[in-house]
């Protein structure tokens, strides 16, 4: 076993004294940036492009005394001659025109998380992928907490990394979930322990390709030394090869084969092969359901013990581990009906995993925003489990159509999402399980999936 060491990061801290600073994008992380540049000393202006957005509210969002200037709407040009860096949040893609002269003119452009490591000390143990990262994120860190107590857990999943940094010390352990926005934009950014967890179709609205979309993520490991990690999914083609690739250590997690070194589930228990074999845990003592689960709980283990956690802190933790709200979240049973929020299935790939997790015959609602995605291999996954798939949004007619493709007819659409979860309950019988795992993103109908998966819990409970 080898203990990675804390300490101060090898590069030289960033310096915006008196510099003037754009914050690009208005949300929570926006609004971290602009606290962490005025507390280091930093003439912050703080723009979004939504002209929706009212300058005196979003004024209101900031700390209190914050001198930053607040900037609604159309870029105005004359600024860029004045600017020293420009922090990208992660919703603004990298390619927009404003953002490409920014850099014609020789602006820097970072993200906030390469900005937050500037200022964050400690160790950073990262963890990437298209499915699976707030799981294995939410475990890692379970299973640090019960290690230290200076832990924070920050990123993609909700807690902007920008808030805490400046609160970090030597001995600080971060557990970040990095998204490929996020990754994007990074400079430095170096975790001691990082995973790819794998890589699927998703986001290419954003990023184009899927080679784009790829090597942004691959970035999660780019400034990795021989002194670090990087746990890698054995199963994905891709994820295999870049592990040949990378100056880190690497170590594999497999849910299909036995490894002579890494992670791998044998007979319904999970196995690790470092230094020594042994038993993490058996599947049937996990509160988690699912092969993808024990795919995430043998990455953050994997990750948790090269960084130097004891076994036994990390038997413990992954035992207790209840999993995470809106991805295959058991919500209650009513007339022998199971009902599951997996709102967090918003793309194709994830809803497979909450299929195949059903032990029962399920109806399934699904549809959304359409995020350019071909939802046949979806559809394929049902395997006999879907009794009837019931659509809503505007992604309705696409899926219907790849249905038909597919052989599959037993569906039926919604106007809206309530009425979606009324006709699943309606159609439900003693036995079956009603799921929501979309498939697809919820904008345009939620602000996000969490409210989403908040209204299906709400809608349930009132049955």
């Amino acid at each position: 076993m080898e203990k990675c060491a804390a300490g101060e990061k090898e590069i030289e801290m960033m310096d915006v004294t008196g510099k003037k600073v754009l914050v690009f994008g208005s949300g929570i992380s926006g609004i971290g940036a602009v606290k962490l540049l005025e507390t280091h000393g930093a003439k912050v202006v703080l723009y979004d492009g939504n002209n929706a957005l009212k300058a005196e509210e979003v004024k209101e969002r900031l700390t209190l005394g914050s001198r930053a200037e607040v900037v609604i709407g159309t870029f105005p040009e004359e600024l860029l001659a004045e600017l020293d860096l420009v922090v990208l949040s992660p919703g603004v893609p990298t390619d927009l025109p404003i953002v490409e002269a920014m850099k014609a003119q020789k602006i820097r452009v970072i993200g906030e998380i390469e900005l937050a490591y500037q200022y964050g000390r400690g160790d950073v143990l990262a963890i990437t992928g298209t499915n699976g990262k707030t799981t294995t994120t939410s475990l890692l860190g379970e299973i640090m907490k019960n290690y230290q107590d200076d832990v924070y857990v920050v990123g993609n999943i909700g807690n902007p990394y920008t808030i805490v940094a400046d609160d970090m010390t030597d001995q600080t352990i971060t557990v970040a979930e990095m998204s490929s926005f996020q990754l994007e934009t990074i400079d430095s950014f170096r975790p001691k322990v990082s995973a790819i967890l794998n890589f699927t179709p998703d986001h290419l609205n954003r990023h184009h390709t899927m080679e784009a979309y790829v090597n942004a993520k691959k970035n999660i490991a780019r400034n990795q030394t021989e002194e670090d990690f990087c746990i890698l999914n054995y199963e994905d083609e891709l994820t295999r090869e870049f592990g040949k690739k990378i100056r880190a250590k690497v170590l594999y997690f497999s849910s299909r084969h036995t490894l002579e070194e890494g992670i791998y589930l044998e007979e319904g228990k999970i196995i690790l092969a470092y230094g020594k074999k042994q038993e993490v845990c058996a599947v049937e003592d996990l509160k988690i359901l699912g092969t993808h689960n024990y795919e995430n709980v043998m990455a953050a283990a994997a990750m948790a013990y090269v960084y130097g956690v004891p076994m036994d802190v990390i038997r413990k933790s992954v035992k207790a581990f209840g999993g995470v709200e809106h991805r295959i979240e058991y919500v209650t049973e009513k007339n022998g009906v199971a009902y599951y929020n997996d709102s967090k299935g918003t793309n194709p790939d994830a809803a497979i995993k909450g299929i195949q997790a059903m032990n029962r015959p399920t109806v399934l609602i699904g549809g959304g925003y359409d995020k350019d995605s071909v939802y046949t291999e979806w559809i394929e996954s049902f395997d006999g489990k879907v009794k009837k798939l019931i659509l809503v949004g505007e992604t309705k007619e696409k899926i219907a159509r790849d249905a038909d493709a597919c052989g599959f007819h037993d569906y039926v659409f919604a106007d809206t999402f309530e009425e979606a979860v009324l006709l699943a309950a309606k159609t439900a019988e003693n036995g079956d399980a009603v799921l929501l795992s979309p498939a697809c993103a919820s904008w345009g109908m939620f602000p996000n999936y969490e409210v989403r998966g908040e209204k299906f819990k709400e809608i349930v409970n009132s049955l």
